[in-house]
């Protein structure tokens, strides 16, 4: 009974773990970013709060330099982000939780794979933590009034075309 049990147990945090959110807004509350002071890559204080678009769809990715899916989902944006951004209006905030043994790592990185993304850092993990998450990479995708409408965790190759989906639809939403 008590294996059953834990099976059951194992199982249902497995599928979960990958869990995504894409429940109509008029069927549940919708969450704001929590406002956190973390840094600009060039280290500058920014608070979260000023995440946004002028009203058009924002993607939050939460990534570290040592996380290979999470670098993996960056690239496979990176090579559809121009594109999204001339239909939809969308703009990425790629917020590295690298510590600060790892953080240096993160601009030259960035310049290196040229993405065009907002980068921020959470060397103290603030920001990750106030949004509860607890495994990378994490991305949500805000509507126009900065409420967060989808989330997932966890990356396979292709899933970069359900976020562009849900970014097209929040686009048109207006």
């Amino acid at each position: 009974m008590k294996k059953s049990l834990l099976f059951a147990i194992v199982l249902v945090f497995c599928f979960s773990a990958g869990a995504q959110s894409d429940v109509p807004a008029k069927d549940r509350h919708l969450a704001k970013l929590p406002a956190v002071d973390i840094q600009t890559i060039d280290g500058k204080v920014f608070n979260t709060s000023e995440i946004q678009n002028d009203g058009k769809p924002v993607i939050v990715s939460l990534w570290a330099t040592w996380c290979k899916p999470c670098i993996a989902e960056l690239l496979a944006i990176a090579d559809e982000y121009d594109d999204w951004v001339e239909e939809t209006g969308v703009k990425l905030y790629a917020v590295a939780i690298d510590d600060a043994k790892t953080s240096a790592r993160v601009a030259p990185f960035v310049k290196g794979k040229g993405w065009d993304y907002t980068v921020l850092l959470d060397v103290n993990s603030d920001f990750k933590r106030a949004m509860n998450v607890n495994d990378v990479p994490y991305m949500c995708i805000l509507n126009g009034a900065g409420e967060i409408v989808w989330q997932h965790t966890s990356y396979a190759p292709g899933s970069e075309q359900e976020v562009y989906e849900v970014v097209k639809r929040i686009a048109s939403e207006k």
